[in-house]
């Protein structure tokens, strides 16, 4: 038999489509670490054809990206697979401790897209303070009213205040290194109360921490930065809705459940708050008869924060990187 030095492992991308829509991205380092057959679609939701290409292929190593991968899957996956790789932060769509239970590592990328995500939440904030949205959809309808008298509200960003859910973190830290140099005050909720020992704002006179509902009540901008588990979901429902100011708006480019949807649209509907800018849904893509797609203050984009072309090549190679420390023996970013 052949030794590891000189076969290399199966590897099969599930869902690589989802990641290389446009063809434009170089898979010849993950070629040349295993052999790699990629499934051009964008998401397998069967069950039964999850099982049947793993059983077809035999891989050891299965690359997903933010495809659900359910229980009962799992469990039918042949004994040659030994690492689940999702190329991406979240983790929330594969049963680690199903995973664990029978042997197979996974591991995510926790950083590839920290800039391109606060430049998404910086781009919401920059169009949301001149209306830009607003502007484009009335010239799309043929309206040509504000050439002559300007018809919407629109905001300098100096001056106003950014509240950061989950703003301590690494994407959060990124979006305050663009928000401080453009004159906005920070303000970050936290359980402890303070950021932690060593952070890189610690200590800044325009970042504050602050209780969550006073982060709701004072910002004019609300940014969701925590990661999607079983405290965050729903965890920004109509109660924290309402405290938000009539002139605020609410941005999400972490995970759609961390919004309580429903509730989101009721108060949308009332126009309970200027706006909502959602780079991530509940679901994705929302159903077709989602109220979201109507709403005139509600603005979508289709998860589009981690997908720039230098965002999406930079996954792939640190998904080889994955790959290689595992093939090592010396596995990195081992989340179960």
């Amino acid at each position: 038999m052949a030794s590891r030095s000189l076969m290399k492992p199966r590897a099969l991308f599930l869902n690589s489509s989802r990641l290389n829509y446009d063809k434009a991205l170089d898979y010849s380092r993950l070629s040349s670490l295993t052999d790699l057959t990629c499934n051009e679609v964008d998401m397998v939701s069967d069950e039964a054809e999850i099982v049947s290409l793993i059983r077809q292929h035999e891989p050891e190593i299965v690359i997903t990206k933010e495809m659900t991968v359910p229980e009962k899957a799992l469990q039918q996956f042949p004994e040659s697979v030994k690492l689940l790789a999702e190329a991406g932060t979240g983790y929330n769509n594969i049963p680690i401790d199903v995973a664990r239970s029978q042997g197979i590592s996974v591991c995510n990328i926790p950083t590839y897209s920290n800039e391109s995500v606060a430049h998404m939440v910086i781009t919401y904030i920059m169009n949301f303070g001149a209306a830009i949205f607003d502007q484009a959809r009335d010239l799309h309808n043929r309206d040509r009213r504000s050439f002559s008298v300007f018809r919407h509200p629109i905001y300098e960003i100096t001056g106003k205040k950014l509240g950061l859910v989950g703003g301590s973190g690494t994407i959060g830290t990124c979006v305050i290194d663009v928000a401080i140099p453009l004159g906005m005050d920070i303000l970050i909720s936290s359980r402890a109360g303070k950021l932690p020992p060593g952070h890189k704002y610690e200590n800044h006179p325009r970042v504050k921490v602050v209780d969550k509902d006073v982060l709701f009540q004072t910002s004019d901008f609300v940014s969701i930065n925590c990661p999607l588990n079983a405290q965050t979901r729903h965890s920004v429902g109509e109660r924290e809705i309402r405290l938000m100011k009539p002139t605020a708006f609410l941005i999400n480019t972490a995970r759609g459940a961390i919004i309580d949807e429903a509730a989101l649209i009721r108060c949308m509907k009332e126009k309970k708050i200027a706006g909502a800018g959602l780079d991530t849904q509940e679901v994705e893509p929302p159903p077709q008869d989602s109220e979201l797609w109507d709403l005139e203050n509600v603005f979508l984009t289709p998860h589009i924060g981690w997908r720039r072309l230098e965002t999406r090549q930079r996954l792939v190679d640190m998904t080889a990187d994955n790959i290689e420390a595992y093939i090592s023996g010396k596995a990195i970013n081992v989340v179960n």
